[in-house]
């Protein structure tokens, strides 16, 4: 039965030696830190587009300048006479053919922006605990009190 006694009686002793304690928060004041966030800007634009020619132009100049060359050829020029009016046939029939109307076509653009924003990184809080006053930087806001483990020093 002595030992249970002086068991309890140490385990209170312990008990007594580190307790929990409770201060009063005197303030509590954020620490805000502005912090870079990258944010995708888009925006669209109309922009003309110069379209490809058909080709039919040059292809039908070809045809009617080998049909001509191959009637104003004789012999062994003949066959002379048809290239040059192929080639010259296609220049002309692909320049009176001209350039396509432009085309409009809408384009998307893409940046990529920093934001700045304010974010709490913290608290700085003011406490007291047996009439002195002490600070620490916490995570969080620890409301109207802060609990605290208290260690009695040694002598």
């Amino acid at each position: 039965m002595k030992k249970i006694i002086a068991a309890v009686t140490l385990l209170g002793m312990g008990t007594w030696a580190c307790g929990q304690e409770v201060g009063k928060v005197i303030s509590s004041v954020q620490v805000i830190q502005q912090v870079a966030v990258p944010r995708q800007v888009c925006s669209q634009e109309q922009v003309a587009v110069q379209a490809n020619k058909s080709g039919a132009g040059a292809a039908m100049g070809a045809i009617a300048g080998g049909v001509l060359g191959n009637q104003i050829g004789g012999g062994s020029g003949k066959a002379a006479a048809t290239a040059l009016g192929i080639f010259g046939g296609a220049i002309l029939g692909n320049n009176i053919e001209g350039a396509p109307a432009p085309q409009t076509q809408t384009v998307q653009n893409c940046t990529t922006q920093n934001v700045f924003e304010n974010r709490v990184m913290g608290y700085n809080v003011t406490y007291e605990f047996n009439g002195k006053q002490y600070s620490v930087q916490l995570p969080r806001d620890p409301g109207p009190t802060i609990k605290l483990n208290v260690t009695p020093a040694a002598y």
